[in-house]
């Protein structure tokens, strides 16, 4: 005997059941088979969703993606502008080397990367044809915990799904596979699955709050989306450079605990800072006098006390530009010159 997949029963079983669910009641067959749904009320929640998900769905795409190597892989997009561009994460198609889009529709057409910032999980994409609709990006600063946050895409390749949760924190912090946090990440119970990655989180009016990156896969119900502003910041520079510029001075580091007396001592803000650990040859840290087992307690006028802390300092601005960098050395606080270069992708 062959074997039916429970897919297959399930709807050999609903169409099996009509005939007997309409003797049973009074209610015309023609609203139990869906043909006058739109007479039927949907309460306030339903029809948030339900008009989020007409709005921002026919933008999410489904991702085919071929990496360099030869693998293969998928994941979801959504386009955001008029003439094509698409959101989606970096570690969806950063590496692709053929990508090919298909919107719920059936349409396909490929596309192609115009940058990625692994620093922060987002790539931008740019189809090779017409998209049949697209989705604004909305303002993440405005949410509340607590309200309502629907996701579209792709999990396990089963096309426009649809989930819905609320917003369970704001300002999360999340470490990317580079080793960057990025900060403002939005924390939501709005089910997410292998596929969902690069699909928008939108709120019941049909604004994109942001692009859906990881979950938790031990926990239930914790779920990150980068946040909308993010996805601004990044995609603008993304399409006007292929890259986010930022800045580095060549050391490697950790963050450590100070002692309370030289916390004390120095009147410093932080009880901690960054111990160098090395500073590449030939790089800023290095040319500014930095030696090893130094601890950075501030750079341009700002308390540092943690790696990360330091690494958000770095930014496209301080280019080129020389700054002060605080350390400790044995006893003393020294400061230091250092003019920041220019970080090269990879």
């Amino acid at each position: 005997m062959n074997a039916i997949s429970p897919i297959s029963i399930l709807e050999h079983n609903e169409n099996s059941s009509k005939d007997i669910s309409r003797e049973a009641t009074n209610t015309p067959a023609a609203v139990q088979d869906g043909a006058t749904a739109d007479a039927v009320p949907l309460d306030a929640y339903s029809r948030a969703v339900v008009d989020a998900a007409e709005t921002v769905g026919p933008a999410v795409l489904h991702l085919q993606v071929e990496a360099a190597n030869g693998r293969g892989g998928a994941g979801s997009g959504v386009v955001f502008t008029p003439d094509g561009y698409v959101l989606t994460n970096s570690h969806v198609a950063g590496s692709a080397k053929h990508l090919l889009a298909t919107f719920p529709d059936g349409r396909t057409m490929g596309a192609s990367l115009v940058g990625d910032d692994p620093d922060t999980d987002l790539a931008v994409l740019r189809l090779d044809g017409e998209a049949p609709a697209y989705a604004k990006l909305g303002d993440a600063r405005r949410l509340r915990v607590g309200q309502l946050a629907i996701a579209i895409g792709n999990p396990f390749g089963f096309q426009a799904t649809v989930t819905a949760g609320v917003v369970s924190a704001l300002g999360r912090s999340l470490r990317t596979r580079s080793g960057r946090l990025i900060d403002s990440v939005i924390q939501t119970d709005a089910a997410l699955n292998p596929g969902n990655s690069g699909g928008p989180l939108v709120t019941p009016a049909g604004e994109v709050i942001g692009i859906n990156t990881a979950i938790i896969a031990a926990a239930q119900g914790i779920c990150f989306s980068i946040s909308a502003n993010t996805v601004e910041f990044v995609a603008a520079r993304l399409i006007r450079d292929g890259r986010v510029r930022r800045s580095y001075i060549g050391l490697s580091g950790q963050s450590i605990a100070l002692p309370r007396r030289v916390v004390r001592f120095h009147d410093l803000s932080r009880e901690s800072g960054v111990r160098v650990e090395a500073t590449s040859p030939g790089g800023a840290a290095r040319a500014a006098g930095v030696l090893s087992g130094d601890i950075i307690v501030g750079f341009a006028g700002e308390a540092v006390g943690t790696v990360d802390e330091l690494h958000r300092l770095l930014t496209e601005e301080r280019v080129g530009k020389p700054a002060v960098l605080e350390v400790l050395r044995r006893a003393e606080k020294k400061q230091l010159t250092v003019t920041p270069r220019e970080a090269r992708p990879g």
